[in-house]
């Protein structure tokens, strides 16, 4: 009897554990149901105070989300329109640019060559070396988009210039449209057909002969070797001309012109056919160039432009710190009548003065 009424009691016990296990867990899954009925139905949970404050956060941003999604999608689309619209655009301009291209190719190459000397080298230093690669440089790319271009032809590539070009600028070997070659011009070109552009020369250069050969000397030297493209003409009996600057140009500066800026006014020139509107194009505006028929009173101005007169006269450099010279001083004969004009004036006030006395 003892038996039975212990084993009735034991199981009764283990029945009320079980009942009250799946009571408790009848009741979490009851509140886990509530929690998330509340949480999807009404938001309503940012009102319990049984939430934490960074609940509270958290559901109010996924509120904000759900009310701004048709606010995202429409700025969605208006970007896509963007884009789209931009594209075109693009296309336009592409279509613009492919026609500049096509235009390009409809230009009238010149028979005009241009020969840049660089025999040079052993004579300038690293620094003016930089130089001279830039003025080759601004010529090449002159030359490219020129109405009218000329066949440019670099001779005596090599030495301290190649070195330089090829650390700084390994794109040159890829360049179209020029002749680089490190022979001699003399051997490159036919002794005929040469032209030597030199400050130094007698002879003026009007016209452009379309079966010549120009060259301009690519030195950068500090105005320490004058004259030496004009001894080196002499020397190879080929034919010689300065730049008609002085016949249409004043300058209150030195008259110096880099190589490209020679470059760029034969090109200019082969452009327009005039002279003086290649000068006043090309020159810059430091140059304080004038037209050479302007004239001037006799004061001061004219006694400092007399001083200056012996300079002129001489003639130019070859080079300068900044490039070539080209030649450019006035006739004597035209700047005689106003000199006679001022000692004449001179004259008489001394003459006044001595019959005052």
């Amino acid at each position: 009897m003892t038996s039975e009424s212990e084993t009735e009691a034991f199981e009764g016990d283990v029945n009320s554990c079980t009942k009250k296990m799946k009571h408790d867990e009848m009741s979490e899954l009851k509140s886990r149901d509530e929690n998330k009925q509340q949480k999807d139905n009404g938001w309503t949970l940012g009102e319990n105070e049984n939430i934490s404050k960074r609940q509270r956060k958290r559901l109010m941003r996924e509120k904000l989300w759900q009310e701004q999604k048709e606010l995202r999608k429409q700025k969605r689309k208006e970007k896509k329109l963007k884009r789209k619209l931009e594209r075109q655009s693009q296309n336009e301009e592409d279509n613009k640019d492919s026609a500049r291209k096509h235009f390009k190719k409809d230009i009238i190459p010149s028979s005009v060559r241009v020969v840049l000397d660089c025999s040079f080298d052993s004579l300038m230093v690293l620094k003016d070396i930089k130089k001279l690669h830039k003025q080759v440089h601004r010529c090449y790319a002159e030359n490219r988009k020129a109405a009218h271009p000329v066949k440019l032809i670099l001779t005596s590539h090599n030495g301290q210039l190649k070195k330089n070009m090829d650390e700084n600028e390994k794109g040159w070997v890829n360049w179209k449209g020029i002749v680089v070659t490190s022979e001699h011009f003399s051997e490159a070109i036919q002794k005929e057909d040469l032209v030597y552009l030199t400050s130094d020369s007698p002879n003026m250069l009007n016209e452009l002969d379309e079966t010549k050969a120009y060259i301009i000397g690519g030195l950068v030297d500090h105005n320490h070797h004058k004259g030496i493209t004009y001894k080196k003409a002499l020397e190879l009996e080929i034919e010689h001309a300065q730049l008609p600057l002085g016949n249409y140009v004043k300058m209150e500066s030195r008259k110096v012109l880099t190589v490209n800026h020679v470059f760029e006014i034969i090109l200019t020139y082969l452009e327009k056919g005039n002279w003086q509107e290649a000068f006043f194009t090309i020159l810059p505006q430091r140059k304080g160039a004038v037209p050479a028929d302007q004239t001037s009173s006799c004061g001061p101005a004219s006694r400092s432009e007399e001083q200056k007169e012996p300079e002129a006269n001489s003639g130019f450099a070859d080079s300068t710190e900044d490039g070539t010279q080209v030649s450019g001083a006035l006739k004597q004969e035209d700047t005689q009548p106003a000199e006679l004009d001022c000692e004449e004036t001179s004259i008489k006030s001394s003459e006044g003065r001595d019959c005052e006395t």
